[in-house]
């Protein structure tokens, strides 16, 4: 169905090709996964497969790439569009209408399809993705998640024979993630579907993967196996692979169900030993970091609306503390409301210097809501927000820009330079800082961007990077992060814990909206659950996640009952004095 033969490509201006060699057979009702670090070229493997690259990207395509027997070097994207669909990282780049239901019509209205067939079509992918509630609302107003499972649906209704999906659950919550890989999975096994797909999250996608195509470095020859051949050599893996190379499991698990089966030896070895006894590789989690915070993040809470006194008895939380300046953030009993809803009711949040906390929930919960409350850019409708002292949504920017930093989920909306240097250059100008500050942030987060690098011209990943550094460079007090993973490989993402921790110890506040319960595990020290815009739960990390079916991370499923959240934790018990790593588990 997918062929590349001896397939490079090499964009203008490049010192040279992105990806060279490329030799690739997906059959026909295959699901492929495509992995690899970040800026390998996966984006333009997939790219390539559309037509995209090189009609539209510009650059050289040597070699052949065929699909459905036709040459895409002589077939344009829109000849490819009745057998190929392409959902990209970014689905705001691919909307053409306004709502939701337009969107899923669209596609088909451009290839002629009848009245009645692309309205049975509609319905079908409304029921698929979980849209019929938002069928009639503006995409503009959809949260990341909505908008990504949109994306998806605007491929499906008009049955292409390829898929082409670029990060398909980066913005997606953990059970929106699988109800699209269910529908994947459907396609695939029921309609014969081929699905190439490209993910950096491989703990969602590695079981549901018929083979694993790997580019391990630039312009490095592709390897193709099964997942578990391709996971043993691989320099990503999930946790789940990570904890069976650690325990020298063989042959690797790639489901926690297998890792369960495997681990009674290993959760015996460590059930002696104490849950605090990992040291700093789970502070975070325990919540043994960021002392002096107690108050804020003893015990957990909930606040739940009236439509939920049957199930739960609200009742007052212990805080919030009054407003000082020692507090980055306090928001007390909090409302927004966009048009006439109510997005956020009764949020009651203090954040501590040092600390850093995870937002987590359904998409559409108001993470993203509460961020821009924290940041100023929506007003309260009732209660109130405090950030260093000041209220920011009457705070002039210039002032609130050395109290709080946002990165939000589209790092492009903070790039406006030309090159990298450049982005770089100015926010040293903004921040006051010394020259070179920005650019040693990027150098940390990603290695390898060039300075004459354009924004444009880097991978989703590569853009978040950029964008952080940007606003790290003014080290505001309060850091906001909207979805920081999304795009990220295994690399980049513990690069990244690493900043943020060595943030958080030397006091700066850390508040993340993420679905990525790994990151969450792995930096926070408290985890906050959204749920219909309020607060249901608010604890220390271990406490929270562990006993979530939908939020608890690989190891933690692995190795319940007992609280251990990360292999790094995992790790570090097996080294206290008298234990050894290794066979035996």
């Amino acid at each position: 169905m997918i062929r590349f033969e001896d397939v490079s490509v090499t964009y203008d201006g490049a010192a040279g090709p992105t990806v060279q060699g490329i030799e690739l057979t997906v059959p026909e009702g295959e699901l492929v996964l495509l992995v690899g670090p970040s800026g390998v070229g996966k984006s333009t493997v997939l790219s390539a497969v559309s037509g995209l690259v090189p009609h539209f990207t510009g650059g050289t395509l040597r070699g052949r790439v065929t699909v459905a027997g036709r040459d895409t070097r002589t077939h344009k994207p829109r000849e490819l569009a009745d057998v190929v669909g392409t959902v990209g990282q970014d689905p705001l780049s691919h909307f053409v209408t306004d709502t939701v239901e337009d969107e899923l019509a669209y596609g088909m209205e451009s290839l002629g399809l009848a009245p009645d067939v692309m309205r049975r079509r509609v319905e079908e992918t409304l029921d698929l993705l979980g849209l019929a509630d938002l069928r009639d609302r503006p995409i503009s107003t959809l949260s990341g998640g909505q908008q990504q499972r949109v994306a998806i649906g605007s491929v499906l209704t008009p049955h292409p024979r390829v898929l082409v999906l670029d990060e398909p659950t980066s913005a997606l919550d953990p059970a929106a993630a699988e109800e699209v890989l269910a529908v994947l999975q459907r396609l695939v096994h029921d309609l014969g579907t081929t699905v190439l797909m490209a993910e950096h999250r491989l703990e969602r996608v590695i079981q549901y993967a018929d083979q694993v195509a790997l580019l391990p470095s630039p312009g490095a020859p592709l390897v193709l196996g099964t997942p578990s051949e391709v996971m043993a050599v691989s320099p990503v893996y999930p946790p789940v692979v990570a904890l069976g190379r650690l325990a020298e499991w063989s042959p690797l698990p790639l489901t926690v169900r297998d890792a369960r089966r495997r681990a009674a030896a290993l959760r015996e070895r460590l059930e002696g030993v104490p849950y605090e006894a990992a040291g700093s590789g789970m502070g975070a989690g325990a919540g043994t970091e960021g002392g002096g915070t107690e108050d804020v993040r003893g015990t957990e809470h909930t606040a739940p609306s009236p439509r939920r006194t049957r199930l739960f008895r609200k009742r007052t939380p212990e805080y919030p503390p009054a407003p000082t300046p020692l507090r980055p953030a306090v928001v007390d009993n909090l409302a927004v409301r966009r048009d006439r809803t109510e997005v956020l009711h009764h949020v009651t949040l203090a954040v501590a210097p040092g600390e850093t906390v995870a937002l987590m929930g359904r998409n559409g919960a108001g993470k993203s809501t509460l961020l821009s409350a924290l940041v100023g850019l929506v007003a309260p409708a009732a209660g109130s927000v405090r950030v260093g002292g000041v209220e920011p949504h009457r705070t002039a920017p210039r002032d609130l820009v050395r109290r709080v930093g946002l990165v939000p989920q589209e790092p492009r909306d903070l790039l406006y330079a030309d090159t990298v240097a450049a982005e770089c250059a100015a926010a040293d100008g903004d921040a006051g800082t010394e020259p070179g500050t920005c650019r040693a942030l990027v150098s940390e987060l990603l290695p390898g961007i060039e300075d004459d690098t354009h924004p444009r011209d880097l991978s989703e990943g590569q853009r978040l990077a950029l964008a952080l550094a940007v606003v790290l460079t003014a080290r505001p007090p309060l850091l906001l992060l909207d979805e920081p993973t999304r795009g990220l490989d295994y690399a980049a993402k513990s690069r990244l814990v690493t900043v943020l921790r060595g943030l958080a110890a030397e006091g700066h506040a850390i508040v993340l909206a993420t679905h990525d319960v790994e990151l969450a595990a792995e930096l926070s020290h408290r985890v906050v659950i959204l749920a219909d815009g309020e607060p249901v739960a608010d604890g220390p990390t271990a406490a929270v996640v562990v006993a979530s079916p939908s939020f608890a991370p690989q190891v933690a499923k692995i190795l319940a009952p007992q609280k251990w959240l990360t292999v790094t934790q995992v790790r570090e018990a097996l080294r206290a004095p008298g234990r050894e790593e290794g066979a035996n588990l």
